[in-house]
């Protein structure tokens, strides 16, 4: 591409790597398929090279210091080949080049924004959408994890306001969507471009797509300090497991599946507790308590007393025969008392004053006190375990029943409210775990766990920091299970000033949702959704609505510009009802079954028309149908059994009926429970005709019922399998997340 050879002056970035020219960056793209304007490089005054250029031309100025050529002057579009010397006088005017580029200017059309940044905690990841001068202005901009597929692509794309312009705006031809997947592909793809660059940044801004093709015609790699690869897409080796030799080379994980993986953890023969007082209560003596309660034998662990508070004692942990381990001293003697568990498969620091609190000093050495006594070190700064079925508690109270629901949790104090507000509203757990600082048992690790676990049937994660994000990734694309994700801490300001327009559009919020994006998880936003989500899984676990169809076949609902829609959503979209999702809400007033519209879409859920051909049926029953929401008056006064009969007149093509209630008016314009229970009863007998639709609840205004109603309502629905919420905006997001993850 040169048309002299010199010596370049480079700028150095932080890492203390050299940042490529334009120019390089292209000779790069042009390897990896990636179509670039046909151009030379100039360092001098003659431009001779340039004449076979064919015209308009675009003259760029690249040096030190010119990251953004545009807003520094150093840029000039449609020149004819004998104004370059004229306009490259003018550049030095202003600025210093080493040098410039010459190209032919590309056609016009939609211009695109495709980047690379490396995440601190997932890796690399891409981003698509509108670019050109605009693309901060719009932020109309999609993130996908490397490795992207097509179809990560196709839907990326199909996600962006601007989409439409892919396909052809007032009248213009469409977009060719094939080749600008191509080249998106050769950069985030399998054996792209993500793979060999040193990230930092990389983007290609603007990419113009026309009809006849697509084309970078700028290009920027801003490298970051060299960082392998295999960080980036493999698991980490942790600790290895009590019953291997501690000085094993087998990786934990694997160890621990060969030793029965997490099951002790869960449902431990027996419980150690070190810390507890025989003068002044503590924590300790709390959590023997719980222990005793719960049926566990405990163990004492103290240095001079053969019991505390009742409880047998043993001098230290060496001295314990049992398969969990609770330790609440001082973060300073942790390390000591860790290191005497040789032969306990798990040992849990409650301790705080870790990494969380600066002495990363102290959590380095209670890992390392970890692998040298061959077990697996639960926190530190956590709560501990919950587990009916094992007898495994921190939380006081007496234990729920044993159920299919799991929780993941990065906070012990949320965990513990997640499982008494849950198991109040029905939940029942089958394991749930706090992980604290995650300095060895992680949450990618017990993910892949409970994916295998025959009792859990959906996931519950609460996280802060993902620790090694990719790993996490990798297991939730193959936990098979349903799994709803809290994030806490994704509303922050970006995580640092970047000098590319990619670097200042990715934030840990946006990561997380490509991550749910990509995974088929569930991204909700408070604790509320987290339980009445896993509630909505946890009731129609066993449900597959007739002709569901696999995972990821409902990710695109809406009209897909010409070329994104991905494999197998046609057939998706086919299946649907009118293009929408398969969803039914029915119940009473009107103004509510507006409202209830308008909360199905901000949960990104489209309600199907009415099937013409079921209309004659629903006038049989006396319902006039006038959309959906469907309006039936259900009351005090109303036959029970009419929401159910038309359950049965419009099922077929829905694969969820939302039924909502106004409990007020039960007893607003009546005296008595009776008719509410025969309504939900009625809809109970709904679900056990109808095995294969989901029914879901809406007990609206159920404060205004007396006393041991809701309950009782509650009950009957729980019977049936059918969850009960009391706001439709949290049934809506239950059951957006039944239809993401395209079975429950």
């Amino acid at each position: 591409m040169s048309a002299d050879e010199g010596t370049d002056v480079r700028e150095d970035t932080a890492a203390g790597t050299v940042t490529p020219y334009e120019h390089e960056v292209k000779a790069l793209l042009a390897e990896a398929g990636v179509p670039v304007p046909r151009g030379v490089v100039v360092r001098g005054d003659d431009f001779r090279a340039a004449r076979e250029l064919a015209g308009p031309l675009v003259l760029k100025a690249f040096g030190p210091g010119l990251t953004h050529k545009s807003e520094s002057g150093g840029v000039a579009l449609g020149l004819a080949y004998e104004e370059l010397g004229a306009a490259a006088a003018g550049m030095r005017d202003r600025l210093e080049p080493a040098g410039f580029l010459v190209e032919e200017q590309a056609e016009a059309g939609v211009e695109l924004i495709v980047g690379l940044v490396r995440d601190p905690a997932f890796g690399p990841v891409l981003l698509v959408g509108l670019g050109g001068v605009w693309t901060e202005a719009l932020r109309d901009t999609a993130l996908r994890l490397c490795p992207v597929s097509e179809a990560d692509v196709r839907r990326a794309l199909a996600s962006l306001r601007g989409a439409a312009l892919l396909d052809g705006w007032r009248g213009g031809p469409p977009v060719d969507v094939d080749a600008l997947v191509k080249v998106i592909m050769a950069v985030g793809g399998s054996g792209g471009l993500w793979e060999r660059l040193e990230l930092g940044e990389f983007e290609l801004n603007p990419v113009i797509a026309g009809p006849s093709g697509a084309i970078a015609v700028d290009a920027r790699h801003l490298p970051g300090e060299a960082v392998g690869r295999s960080s980036a897409t493999t698991p980490h080796a942790t600790a290895p497991n009590a019953t291997e030799a501690p000085t094993t080379e087998m990786p934990a994980t694997e160890a621990v599946v060969r030793a029965g993986g997490f099951l002790p953890l869960f449902e431990p023969r027996a419980v150690a507790v070190v810390g507890a007082s025989t003068s002044r209560p503590n924590f300790g003596n709390m959590f023997l308590g719980f222990y005793r309660d719960a049926g566990v034998p405990p163990v004492a662990v103290h240095p001079t007393a053969a019991e505390v508070a009742g409880v047998p004692a043993v001098p230290s942990l060496a001295h314990a025969d049992v398969d969990y381990a609770l330790i609440a001293v001082p973060a300073e003697r942790c390390a000591e008392v860790v290191r005497q568990a040789r032969g306990v498969p798990f040992v849990q620091v409650m301790s705080g004053g870790f990494g969380e609190a600066g002495r990363q000093d102290l959590e380095r050495e209670l890992v390392a006190a970890a692998r040298a006594a061959g077990t697996r070190l639960l926190g530190p700064n956590c709560m501990g375990v919950y587990c009916p079925r094992g007898r495994q508690t921190f939380v006081g109270g007496g234990m729920g029943p044993a159920g299919t629901v799991a929780l993941i949790s990065q906070s012990g104090g949320l965990a513990g409210e997640v499982i008494k507000v849950g198991e109040r509203r029905g939940l029942a757990f089958s394991r749930v775990v706090t992980v604290g600082n995650a300095a060895d048992v992680a949450p990618a690790e017990l993910l892949r766990w409970l994916a295998r676990d025959v009792e859990t049937r959906a996931i519950g994660l609460y996280l802060e920091d993902p620790r090694d994000g990719r790993e996490l990734y990798e297991a939730l694309r193959a936990a098979g299970k349903p799994v709803v994700l809290l994030v806490g801490g994704r509303s922050g300001q970006g995580r640092r000033a970047a000098a590319s327009h990619t670097g200042g559009l990715v934030s840990d919020r946006r990561i997380w949702e490509a991550v749910a994006e990509q995974t088929g998880a569930t991204l909700v936003s408070g604790q509320d959704d987290l339980i009445g989500v896993l509630a909505y899984f946890q009731a129609h676990g066993t449900r597959f609505a007739d002709g569901e169809h696999p995972h990821g076949t409902r990710a695109a609902v809406r009209k897909q510009p010409h070329g994104t829609q991905a494999a197998g959503e046609e057939q998706a979209d086919a299946m649907g009802a009118a293009g929408g999702e398969q969803v039914l809400v029915v119940g009473p007033s009107g103004g509510a079954s507006v409202l209830a519209a308008d909360a199905f879409d901000r949960a990104g859920v489209r309600l199907d028309s009415l099937p013409g051909d079921r209309l004659d049926a629903l006038r049989g029953l006396g319902v006039v149908a006038t959309g959906n929401p469907l309006e039936v008056p259900v009351g005090p006064l109303g036959r029970a059994g009419l929401v159910a009969d038309v359950i049965d007149v419009l099922a077929g093509p829905y694969r969820d009926v939302v039924a909502h209630v106004n409990v007020q008016a039960f007893f607003t314009y009546g005296n008595a429970p009776e008719p509410l229970y025969d309504y939900a009863h009625a809809l109970a007998a709904a679900q056990a005709a109808r095995p294969g639709v989901r029914i879901t609840l809406v007990t609206r205004n159920g404060e205004c019922a007396p006393a041991g109603v809701e309950d009782e309502v509650g009950r009957i629905a729980a019977a049936a399998g059918i969850p009960v919420y009391r706001t439709m905006e949290a049934a809506a997001v239950a059951v957006a997340a039944g239809g993401r993850h395209g079975a429950a």
